[in-house]
């Protein structure tokens, strides 16, 4: 199984670069999943989607917490694939530190 290395600290992936255990997520992972991703720098905006997927992820199937995710945040589902190059669903709840959504936007 793939792994990061982030502090020392060895961390699971599964084939698709999302981490085994969501509890070792930090913002130093999230930092490291973000560059595998593509993403040199999180922006503010990077993180208000990342915070919002992550308090919000079980509270919503992953469409309806897409479009919830737009209108609460004000960004349109351009904008979210323009931070996340892999998707709003599929790249931003990597980041987010996430299990692997299922029917990914």
């Amino acid at each position: 199984m793939p792994s990061i290395n982030v502090n020392g600290v060895e961390i699971e992936q599964d084939e698709d670069g999302f981490i085994v255990d969501p509890n070792l997520w930090n913002e130093d992972v999230a930092k490291a999943l973000a560059a595998q991703e593509g993403i040199s720098e999180l922006t503010d905006e990077h993180w208000k989607v990342v915070n919002y997927l992550r308090n919000y992820y079980l509270q919503f199937q992953i469409a309806p917490m897409i479009r919830k995710l737009c209108k609460e945040t004000g960004f349109s589902l351009k904008k979210i694939y323009e931070l996340f190059p892999s998707g709003p669903a599929k790249g931003a709840c990597k980041v987010a530190g996430l299990p692997k959504p299922t029917g990914c936007v």
